[in-house]
């Protein structure tokens, strides 16, 4: 099974041991957007994008999904 983009970010603040309210402060946000985002009934902006990227220094091709396959 794929994960979502909020599957991605629940595991990654669950792998460090933060609470929403926490990974909000952390990235800000408020706690109801990381909710929201977690539970897929939002997409990230941009800018959220490159904020959890960067807190979780992870790509955000990473985030996205997004996997590049270069064939010769």
């Amino acid at each position: 099974m794929k994960l979502t983009f909020g599957d991605k970010i629940r595991n990654l603040r669950e792998d460090l041991d933060l609470n929403q309210t926490k990974l909000a402060k952390k990235v800000n946000m408020t706690q109801r957007k990381i909710s929201y985002i977690e539970c897929n009934k939002c997409e990230p902006s941009i800018d959220d994008i490159i904020a959890f990227a960067k807190f979780f220094k992870v790509s955000a091709d990473y985030l996205l999904g997004i996997d590049i396959n270069i064939k010769k």
